[in-house]
Parts: structure tokens; C-alpha cells; sequence
């Protein structure tokens, strides 16, 4: 099983002003939708991890949260794409859990969910918490140089602090183009 897991705020959508708290905060970055679809197409499953501390400090409820997914799987069918899965950590940043990120609990219970070894796990990212996270998993790290990586230069050598590994790509949609060459079927797992 090809499996990617995606960081959803500043890799699936924009940041916005803080905590995306409603559907209408919940605007994607262009392109992002459409590399997701390519890579589904090339055989990819694709699921989200995230932090949503906004939960735990009551910014947003359960249902909103349901909202907010709601909007993002119907763009993402409406451009014949889908996210298998989305997992995600409730607490606040002041709350002890080993879900947030950078723990790798939530990479653990996605491994295990899927029951796919992490070094054939390809795991994408703007955020350093997240591809940390996934470093312990000896996964395929890929940084997007969006949201809050969006200073970044993807020619340029990472910060010391980027797992060791990590490939830079400007967007989602170059990340795409380098996995599913254009009228390709996409590279094999072990990239």
C-alpha cells in the first residue's frame, strides 16, 4: 500500500488569522487539492494528521470540526481526489498527551491503523512539529516550503533543526510532479 500522510493546516489549507474555527476560515492552498487527486490517482492513499488545539481550548466543537472536514472532502471529490482518513490530537498546547505533535503518536496509531512499515510511509509537511514527528518512524520526510515553511527556499539547504532526510519542495504540487511524473504512474514506494 502506497500511503501518504499529510499535515493539513499550511500544507491542505492556508493558515488564516489563528485557528481555523469555522468553514469558512478553511480556504485551501492553491493547488493542494489538485496534487492530492494526482497522487490518489497514482495509487496513493492519503491521510491527514494534524494538531487542533483549538479543540481543547474550546475555540471550536466537534461538530464545526465535522463541518470543516465536511467542506474539505467536497472540494477535494468535486477534483476526483479524497482523503482516506483524517487523525488528529484534541489537546491544548498546555494539556500532557503523546498525540501532539511532535510526539509521533499520532504516526504510530496511522502505521498501525494501516499496517504499513514508516519507511514506506512518504509523510508531507510545512510545519517542523510534523515531519519530527515522523522522523522516529523512519519515514519519507517532504517538506512543503507553504504556510509556515513558506520562507523556506526549496534549492536551499534546510535548517539544522529539519530531520535528517528531508526533501524540499516549493508546493504540494511540485511534490506531486516529483512522485507522478506527469503521465507517469508514480514512483515506487522507496523514494
Amino acid at each position: 500500500m502506497k500511503l501518504a500522510i499529510l499535515d493539513r493546516d499550511g500544507t491542505l489549507n492556508e493558515l488564516g488569522d489563528g485557528f481555523i474555527t469555522s468553514p469558512d476560515a478553511w480556504v485551501p492552498v492553491p493547488g493542494a487539492l489538485e496534487a492530492v487527486a494526482r497522487l490518489n490517482h497514482a495509487g496513493w492513499h492519503v491521510v491527514v494528521a494534524t494538531n487542533l488545539p483549538g479543540l481543547g481550548r474550546g475555540l471550536l466543537d466537534a461538530q464545526t470540526l465535522v463541518t470543516i472536514h465536511a467542506k474539505m472532502h467536497r472540494q477535494l471529490a468535486a477534483l476526483g481526489g479524497r482523503i482516506d482518513a483524517v487523525f488528529y490530537c484534541p489537546h491544548a498546547e498546555t494539556e500532557p498527551c503523546t498525540c501532539r505533535q511532535p510526539a509521533p503518536g499520532l504516526m504510530e496509531q496511522i502505521r498501525d491503523r494501516y499496517g504499513v512499515e514508516g519507511r514506506d510511509i512518504l509523510v508531507v509537511g510545512s510545519s517542523l512539529a510534523h515531519l519530527q514527528a515522523a522522523a522516529d518512524l523512519g519515514a519519507q520526510l517532504h517538506m512543503v516550503c507553504t504556510g509556515r515553511s513558506a520562507h523556506l527556499n526549496p534549492r536551499e539547504s534546510l535548517p539544522p533543526a529539519w530531520p535528517a532526510g528531508t526533501r524540499a519542495h516549493a508546493s504540494l504540487g511540485a511534490l506531486a510532479d516529483f512522485i507522478v511524473p506527469q503521465g507517469g504512474a508514480g514512483l515506487p514506494v522507496a523514494l
